[in-house]
């Protein structure tokens, strides 16, 4: 799975006598590349929904149970064959199959990169200390990233949600623990 590039996190100098401290949350240590969305053919290729632009690297997914014998663009996606998968049958039984890769695996990240899987989820505040969600999604329209965040539930009914780009005058930091918000985004 590719990194995405953003601006990269602000965050505030620190005392020099003050060595940085890495702050590292809670990491999967598997990362989804694809998903299975259905069968292609009689001959038990299937095909997927691919989150990275070099899929095709891969060659074993979920922990070894699946070993990638091809892969090429469809119409809708990619079309892959794996060894372990013999006819249109078991092609339609792995619909909604995540394959995953261990997080090792995947190249390192540059200053100001990201994987979705690390920013879905984190809470959000904004510029000025407010509490205001968490990340539920991640979208890319053709202009970049989009963070979707959903706002704290208000008497059993689910938080709003609103869109701010992943662009450093929305979201001048984050980190493993949260994503900070640019107050003027986050405005009801």
């Amino acid at each position: 799975m590719p990194p995405t590039q953003a601006s990269p996190p602000k965050t505030p100098p620190k005392d020099p006598t003050t060595p940085p401290v890495a702050t590292k949350g809670p990491r999967k240590a598997d990362v989804t590349l694809a998903v299975v969305i259905g069968a292609h053919g009689i001959g038990g290729e299937v095909r997927l929904k691919v989150f990275a632009e070099n899929f095709g690297s891969y060659k074993s997914f979920n922990n070894g149970a699946l070993s990638l014998k091809s892969a090429r663009s469809g119409n809708n996606g990619m079309i892959a064959r794996f060894a372990e998968v013999a006819d249109r049958n078991a092609a339609e039984a792995m619909r909604g199959t995540e394959l995953t890769v261990p997080r090792a695996s995947l190249p390192p990240l540059e200053d100001g990169e990201y994987y979705h899987t690390d920013v879905i989820g984190l809470d959000v505040v904004s510029t000025v200390g407010e509490k205001i969600g968490r990340v539920v999604a991640i979208d890319n329209f053709g202009a970049g990233d989009v963070i979707e965040i959903e706002r704290a539930a208000v008497d059993d009914r689910p938080g709003k949600r609103f869109m701010v780009p992943m662009r450093v005058e929305a979201v001048p930091e984050w980190d493993a623990e949260r994503l900070v918000v640019e107050a003027s985004f986050a405005a009801e």
